[in-house]
């Protein structure tokens, strides 16, 4: 595995001296002391940046300091990882990760620069959001088992769309087709919206995608849903199976659901973190967190520090695999 070292001036992560680390030690102490920051790597209205502010509301409430999202988007998450790496390690800066830009981006883009790992302090866990993959109704499949056979026999007829090069939707769908070998031609987009377009314009004829983007075409009826990306069933799709449950040979335990959490520049104070974990995690169980989560098709998932750690460190090692098997490249 590539060992992608902080190399760039704006990462304070080798050495802070003694003078800076006592006064981090002090100001842990009377953390928060001012606002404190969530910088969202995305445009407004994403998913990254409706958890982070379902989130930060609640935790601005318990912190007793207001929470304030800044969205830094472009270079798939890139811009906003950078301006998080240059705020202090004092924990009123924290950035809204995901599995592209913690897990996959190491991957895709090798003069990154830092390693997540090594960069970032993990906070908390948030969400999971559930991939749901779905077909243009014309496509003679009823189950993943048939959409396979059918896939190998007409590899020409079928396109599936994403949301980029490199996004959650892409890889889901490479990872079931090293898992399964479906054979079928990607078509990325600049985002969902597009694909889930193009999808229902017949240009493409499937999708494995976030579920809130989805269940309104599927409860129309306007697309087939096949199975979802996690280890259980979704309570709003009870019907549809998971990919483990297909039958499909080799599909046992897939799981490409997509997650997020929050994360904080390397050397934050532990009691920084561990106060944050607390109070996020109390969050996540307000009503109305989970009513606006669940409004998303996002299952709050709270979780220890450490937890979200090893989750981390698990994705970026699964997804190295994925993106190198599948010669995956960033647009």
């Amino acid at each position: 595995m590539a060992d992608f070292l902080p190399r760039r001036r704006f990462l304070p992560l080798l050495g802070l001296p003694l003078l800076a680390m006592a006064r981090l030690a002090h100001a842990a102490a009377d953390f928060p002391s001012r606002p404190v920051r969530i910088i969202v790597p995305f445009t407004p209205g994403g998913s990254s940046d409706i958890l982070a502010r379902a989130v930060g509301l609640e935790l601005g409430q318990s912190l007793g300091q207001p929470v304030i999202v800044e969205n830094v988007p472009g270079a798939g998450g890139t811009l906003g990882s950078e301006r998080a790496l240059r705020s202090p390690p004092d924990g009123h800066t924290l950035f809204m990760g995901h599995t592209g830009t913690l897990a996959v981006n190491p991957w895709l883009y090798p003069q990154l620069g830092f390693d997540p790992l090594k960069a970032f302090a993990p906070v908390a866990l948030v969400a999971r959001v559930p991939n749901v993959l779905v077909l243009d109704p014309s496509v003679p499949a009823s189950n993943l088992t048939e959409l396979v056979a059918y896939s190998q026999s007409h590899p020409e007829r079928l396109a599936y769309g994403s949301g980029g090069n490199g996004s959650a939707a892409h890889l889901a769908m490479e990872l079931l087709k090293l898992q399964t070998g479906l054979k079928a031609l990607h078509v990325p987009y600049k985002g969902t919206a597009p694909s889930v377009n193009d999808l229902l314009a017949g240009q493409v004829q499937m999708l494995f995608t976030g579920v809130p983007a989805l269940l309104p075409h599927i409860k129309a009826g306007k697309i087939r849903p096949l199975a979802v990306s996690g280890r259980q069933r979704l309570s709003q799709l009870p019907e549809v199976p998971t990919v483990g449950q297909s039958g499909v040979p080799g599909t046992q335990g897939f799981e490409a659901d997509q997650w997020y959490g929050l994360v904080a520049p390397a050397r934050t104070p532990a009691e920084v973190v561990q106060r944050l974990n607390a109070r996020t995690n109390d969050a996540l169980g307000a009503p109305a967190v989970a009513q606006r989560l669940g409004s998303e098709g996002a299952e709050p998932t709270p979780a220890t520090a450490p937890a979200f750690g090893a989750l981390i460190a698990r994705e970026k090692a699964r997804w190295e695999a994925v993106v190198k098997a599948a010669g995956v490249k960033a647009e």
